[in-house]
């Protein structure tokens, strides 16, 4: 009794023990398929990452998602939780930077030809290759998709002696910004992802005294100048526009007189556009093809559209960003079909 006592004992402690392997949320096989970091809940990087999985013909059960932050989503796949992330960053990622020294195996992933015919058919966002040697790891020229980050404001809040002080310092002091994606806020850039647009009043006279042809609609004001307190809606720590739009804040604190702007971590482009609707948020980074969405009611934002929002300026380009790890044994999307 006592031997067969035992067998029993070993075996149920092995069933247990393979049973916790097989069900590790680092797995990159078995029924719940591959897992995936597509975004934040509110932002334009999880409307895109559904986007991709169509073009590739992948169905729930191929992969598994996870709404996380990028540097959540980092963390996740440093420690092998998480099997590909989806980002829109700026290009370099200081994330995927920060990955690479801490694991030293990260890996970008391509997208197929087809893939981004499909994209570029169904959003706004165009083809675009990552030259090999953009990162110290990065062999091989990365084929991809990219768009225009944008900053909108609240017709509601922001007045045009405003929007035009905010739209001069954003431009004029941009080489007082250390972010890297800085370099991008220039007189030449300020009017890319304005298309379809309302500009601000206040941007179109600072555009126009530069000497920029402006041919968008004028997005009429409702704002008196009173208010002074401004919230700067920007995305999550481990992206592009929390770091950067941190030091816009602190320049425009220190340059336009009697306003202070505090910026706020969210969820990014598409919980800032509806925050600048609800009239909680004052001015909100986001990608162009979300803005052109919330001001014409469309897809997010049908028949709940954003109209007391006007576009202020270029920021930079984002460029979508999958990562792996050569560990996960993952090249392409191809694989988890």
């Amino acid at each position: 009794m006592k031997k067969k006592f035992w067998r029993l004992a070993v075996l149920s402690v092995i069933m247990l023990v393979l049973s916790a392997c097989g069900g590790e949320e680092g797995s990159g096989g078995g029924e719940s398929g591959a897992n995936i970091a597509i975004g934040p809940p509110a932002s334009a990087t999880n409307g895109l990452s559904k986007i991709i999985f169509e073009a590739y013909g992948l169905e729930d059960g191929d992969y598994k998602e996870f709404q996380e932050g990028f540097g959540d989503a980092a963390d996740g796949v440093q420690d092998g939780n998480i099997d590909i992330s989806i980002g829109i960053l700026g290009l370099p990622a200081a994330s995927i930077e920060n990955l690479q020294s801490a694991t030293g195996d990260v890996k970008l992933i391509s997208l197929s030809d087809e893939a981004v015919a499909h994209i570029e058919k169904n959003t706004q966002y165009k083809a675009m290759t990552i030259p090999a040697g953009t990162y110290d790891f990065q062999k091989e020229e990365i084929q991809t998709v990219t768009a225009y980050a944008i900053l909108m404001a609240n017709t509601d809040t922001i007045d045009e002696e405003t929007g035009y002080q905010l739209t001069k310092t954003m431009i004029e002091k941009a080489s007082e910004n250390t972010h890297a994606q800085a370099k991008e806020m220039t007189l030449e850039n300020a009017l890319k992802g304005s298309e379809g647009l309302p500009i601000h009043p206040g941007a179109k006279r600072y555009y126009e005294e530069q000497g920029l042809t402006v041919e968008n609609p004028v997005a009429e004001v409702k704002a008196d100048g009173s208010k002074k307190e401004l919230v700067l809606g920007t995305g999550s720590q481990g992206g592009t526009y929390y770091p950067l739009g941190g030091e816009m804040a602190t320049i425009w604190n220190r340059s336009v007189d009697g306003i202070n702007i505090t910026n706020t971590e969210t969820g990014a482009s598409i919980e800032n556009m509806a925050t600048i609707r609800d009239g909680n948020m004052d001015l909100g980074m986001t990608v162009h093809e979300t803005a052109l969405f919330a001001v014409n009611g469309e897809q997010d934002f049908e028949d709940n559209s954003v109209p007391n929002a006007a576009f202020i300026g270029h920021i930079y380009p984002e460029v979508v960003q999958i990562v792996t790890r050569e560990a996960s044994g993952i090249s392409g999307f191809e694989d988890l079909n």
